[in-house]
């Protein structure tokens, strides 16, 4: 595997165009049927024995029925490898939770598949569930935002909460409301002890009001013109995350829930907001 595609020798040898659509694929294509198939029937085994204890777990979880199961219960994992399309994603998704089942080899194995097939999804940080595939140099830079905030003495949950976000919104079943909800509570996290660390129930709100009521107690690492706002640059990303929710209150009209694109980019602005703050660029003045 190599970790920059090549084209196909047929397209290098000027034999056909390139491909409109060659990944990444959603939903299960025809070419990684087979293959994740075999994965979950290889990995459910023991020998030649299956584990029949598993693959009923699965079922029960996905809600695969399964009748008259035999007494090694081969039933149960028939059921999951003849799955296809998005019951196939679901089903590695949950063998991959279960503890102790899956070994290491055999998760390189399911990410050199996901991989070489050109799947939109890959296996998570945490090596327990798919999550939607992301540019490796974006993801790197939350994974180092999420490193740094864990180990930074005054970001207090930052860490946690950017993490949940993340799942949230590139995991197998996204969950855009938690997402954005979660990506708001990142930078509160990582912006309390810098913006208003006397206030217990500070919220990015009343950060924004302490801002712009004392805005000469704030500046950042930018350069800024003689004359120009040093804090503008913070408030405006902070202000960008808190306006865009719109699931925060309920009311007369019908609640609108932040869609997934929404969300995704709360939490890539979260996680910027979480690295300034985290890394001294945003700071209080004496």
């Amino acid at each position: 595997m190599t970790t920059t595609p090549r084209p196909r020798f047929s397209v290098r040898a000027g034999l056909t165009a390139v491909p409109e659509h060659d990944g990444p694929f959603d939903d299960v294509p025809a070419h990684l049927i087979a293959p994740l198939q075999q994965w979950v029937d290889e990995t459910l085994h023991v020998g030649a024995q299956p584990m029949g204890e598993e693959a009923r777990v699965v079922c029960l979880r996905l809600r695969i029925p399964v009748r008259a199961p035999g007494f090694r219960g081969v039933e149960f994992l028939q059921a999951l490898t003849r799955s296809t399309g998005a019951q196939l994603l679901d089903v590695v998704d949950e063998v991959l939770r279960l503890n102790g089942a899956v070994h290491d080899y055999e998760i390189r194995q399911l990410s050199d598949i996901l991989d070489d097939a050109g799947s939109a999804y890959r296996i998570n940080e945490a090596q327990d569930g798919l999550e939607e595939r992301v540019t490796p140099a974006v993801r790197d830079a939350v994974r180092q935002t999420l490193a740094d905030a864990a180990t930074g003495p005054a970001a207090g949950s930052a860490a946690d909460h950017l993490a949940s976000a993340w799942q949230a919104a590139y995991g197998r079943s996204p969950d855009p409301v938690r997402a954005y909800r979660e990506s708001i509570k990142a930078a509160e996290a990582a912006a309390h002890a810098v913006i208003q660390p006397n206030n217990a129930k500070a919220t990015l709100g009343t950060m924004l009001g302490e801002i712009k009521n004392a805005r000469h107690k704030f500046t950042t690492a930018l350069s800024t013109p003689a004359g120009g706002d040093p804090i503008a640059s913070a408030e405006a990303m902070m202000r960008a995350l808190w306006e865009g929710q719109t699931s925060r209150h309920g009311g007369q009209n019908a609640t609108v829930p932040e869609t997934l694109e929404a969300a995704r980019a709360g939490v890539h602005l979260a996680a910027a907001l979480v690295q300034w703050f985290v890394s001294g660029a945003v700071v209080r003045t004496p």
